[in-house]
């Protein structure tokens, strides 16, 4: 639908609280979305972030370490087989999903006080999400038309699913890793340099390793739970940024990753969702089309820097 410019004003500077139909799609509908595109894009921009300084890897993302499937087979078991039955609705669909997140989290979290080879750590993330990933393509396998359907719009990603009640626990669980994360910009640069440089500045890599996977980790947990798992974004936004700046540094990439992760998210909702157009895009069609050209670039750009 459209929404004349001075309704939007009407409703944003004046505090519009009318109930004619404009009013209300704002407040209960676009509103909110716009809100959960900048949250959830900030985040997993910064999630991406921290799991490239972790590995050390241009492709690794927010779900490198199977957060995703995981979030994605309770989803499953909840859509396609009621294997767990909560209140229903999008809370059952919530809680499913956030106790996939939270088993593979803890897993990854056990192997990571053993692990002390970021590599490895990696490759047992890659084998659990694969693992889930299996659990997952069962489960679609043996369902109906109507489960198989619910499953697949959920795996699509949307951010028109919080609604408003919502908004502030959405906001809390993104809000709270990254508050948290300010303050270990330096020791996250330090890291950069290296094993040897980190411990010679008196840097516990343990301490460090399980920080990055912690805030991380939470970040896509609460984003998959909320939205669907929602690819490409948290990979490419960081190269980005890097890009623009031309900078590893830490205390700038944090801000610009909120920023352009943000902006990035409503770019591809505002194209999913194209004003005066009745056909609705996969978010995740939008967003792997927008973030895949400059994940090649950044790796084309860093294979031409290592043979000079």
């Amino acid at each position: 639908m459209d929404i004349p410019l001075s309704e939007i004003k009407s409703y944003i500077v004046e505090g519009d609280t009318s109930k004619n139909t404009w009013s209300v799609i704002l407040r209960e509908i676009r509103i909110p979305r716009i809100l959960t595109a900048i949250m959830a894009g900030a985040a997993l921009a910064i999630s991406g972030l921290f799991m490239q300084t972790l590995f050390r890897n241009p492709l690794a993302g927010p779900y490198v370490l199977g957060i995703s499937s995981g979030a994605s087979l309770g989803v499953a078991l909840w859509t396609l087989f009621g294997f767990m039955t909560f209140s229903g609705g999008v809370s059952g669909q919530l809680i499913c999903a956030a106790i996939g997140s939270i088993t593979v989290f803890s897993i990854i979290l056990l192997f990571s006080r053993y692990i002390s080879d970021p590599t490895v750590l990696l490759l047992v993330g890659f084998l659990l999400g694969t693992v889930t990933g299996g659990i997952v393509s069962l489960l679609v396998y043996f369902s109906n038309t109507t489960e198989l359907e619910s499953f697949l719009i959920w795996s699509f990603g949307s951010f028109g699913r919080v609604p408003k009640e919502q908004i502030g626990l959405f906001a809390i669980g993104i809000g709270l890793p990254i508050f948290v994360s300010l303050p270990f910009c330096k020791t996250m640069n330090a890291f950069l340099m290296g094993p040897q440089m980190a411990l010679s500045l008196g840097i516990s890599l343990t301490h460090v390793r399980m920080l990055l996977i912690l805030l991380s980790s939470s970040l896509a947990a609460v984003v998959t739970v909320f939205c669907g798992p929602i690819g490409f974004l948290g990979i490419a936004v960081p190269h980005l940024c890097r890009a623009i700046f031309k900078t590893q540094n830490h205390f700038i990439l944090v801000p610009a990753c909120i920023i352009s992760g943000a902006s990035f998210c409503l770019l591809s909702d505002l194209i999913a969702h194209w004003p005066s157009s009745q056909l609705k895009l996969p978010l995740n069609a939008v967003t792997a089309t927008l973030g895949a050209p400059i994940v090649m670039i950044a790796i084309l750009q860093g294979n031409r820097k290592g043979q000079r």
